[in-house]
C-alpha cells in the first residue's frame, strides 16, 4: 500500500458529518450497504437516516477516494446474500477518521475552555 504524509491526511478535513458515521461504521467492522445504514442509524440514536441512494453514492465516492475498499471476506454462505457487496476502511480511511476525531476532540475543548473562562469572569 502506498505511503500518505500528513498532508495528504488533511486534504480530507473536515469530513462532514454523513462521511464521518460511515467511516466510524466500517472503523468497527466490515459491512455491507444496510449494515452500514443501520450501524449509522444506531449510533446516531435515529437521527440520521442513511438512505440507499446517498449511501451508495458516498461510497462510491469514498471508494474512488482511497478511504474504502470492497471486501473479499465473505460471512458462512448461510448468512450471506451474494448480492451484497462488503467494505471496510483502508489504511488511509482509519488515519482520516484518526485525524478528524483528533480534530473535532480539539474542537470541543477548546469550546469547554473557552466556556469555562466565561463562567469565571462571570
Amino acid at each position: 500500500m502506498p505511503a500518505f504524509g500528513q498532508e495528504a491526511i488533511d486534504g480530507f478535513l473536515p469530513v462532514k458529518p454523513l462521511v464521518y458515521h460511515i467511516l466510524l461504521a466500517l472503523a468497527e467492522e466490515e459491512r455491507h450497504g444496510y449494515a452500514i445504514m443501520q450501524r449509522v442509524r444506531e449510533r446516531s440514536e435515529n437521527r440520521l437516516r442513511l438512505e440507499t441512494g446517498p449511501l451508495y453514492r458516498q461510497l462510491k465516492r469514498l471508494l474512488d477516494e482511497g478511504l474504502v475498499e470492497e471486501s473479499e471476506h465473505r460471512p458462512a454462505p448461510d448468512r450471506d446474500d451474494q448480492r451484497r457487496r462488503y467494505y471496510r476502511l483502508t489504511r488511509l480511511g482509519h488515519a482520516v477518521i484518526a485525524a478528524e476525531t483528533e480534530r473535532m476532540a480539539d474542537l470541543v475543548n477548546h469550546a469547554r475552555r473557552l466556556e469555562d473562562t466565561q463562567q469565571a469572569e462571570a
